[in-house]
C-alpha cells in the first residue's frame, strides 16, 4: 500500500477543458464610420478670460480669443471676445472683433462689433464697423489683404472713429 515508487500514482491531473467561446471570423475591419465633425471641419480652439499667451500663435483653423496674446495670431477665423485684449498683429480670412486689438489687422473680411477698440492698421477685402466701435488708425482695401506687400492701387485713407453707441439718422 505504502510504497516510495510512482508507477502505481496516478499521473499530473489532466486539465479539464473548459468549453470555449465561439470564435467570430475573421473579417476586415469596416472602414465606414462617422466622424464626430464633418470632414475638413475642425473645432473653434477656445482661449479663455484667465490665460495669457506670450508667443505667436498659427492655425489654419477657427480661434475665439477670451484672454491676453502678446504676439501675432493667423488663423482662417479669428474672434476677439468682449474681455480679450490682442497686442500684435492678426491676420485671417474672417475676423471679428468684439474686445482690444492694439497692432496691424489684415482679413479678408473684418467686422468690428459696437464693443470693439481697435488701435492700428485695418487691411480688409470688406469691411463693417458698428455703432459705438472706437477705431484708431488707417483702412486701406486690398483685393488680397492676406499677402504681404502692398497692392497697387490700394485705396488708403487715415481715419479716428468714435462712433455713438446709437445712431438716429441716416448715413448717405
Amino acid at each position: 500500500m505504502f510504497s516510495k515508487s510512482r508507477i502505481n500514482e496516478p499521473g499530473p491531473k489532466a486539465e479539464v477543458e473548459k468549453p470555449k467561446a465561439p470564435e467570430a471570423p475573421m473579417t476586415k475591419p469596416s472602414m465606414d464610420f462617422t466622424p464626430s465633425a464633418p470632414k475638413g471641419k475642425a473645432a473653434v480652439s477656445v482661449l479663455s478670460s484667465d490665460l495669457t499667451v506670450v508667443g505667436n500663435l498659427r492655425t489654419t483653423g477657427d480661434i475665439q480669443v477670451e484672454g491676453t496674446v502678446e504676439g501675432d495670431i493667423r488663423a482662417h477665423l479669428l474672434t476677439v471676445g468682449e474681455s480679450a485684449t490682442i497686442r500684435g498683429e492678426i491676420v485671417a480670412d474672417d475676423i471679428v472683433v468684439n474686445g482690444r486689438v492694439i497692432g496691424r489687422v489684415r482679413g479678408l473680411k473684418v467686422r468690428l462689433t459696437s464693443t470693439a477698440r481697435v488701435e492700428g492698421d485695418i487691411i480688409h477685402k470688406t469691411i463693417a464697423i458698428e455703432s459705438g466701435a472706437h477705431f484708431e488708425g488707417s483702412v486701406q482695401r486690398q483685393e488680397d489683404p492676406l499677402s504681404t506687400g502692398r497692392a497697387p492701387g490700394a485705396v488708403s485713407s487715415s481715419m479716428r472713429l468714435d462712433l455713438p453707441a446709437t445712431s438716429t439718422g441716416d448715413a448717405n
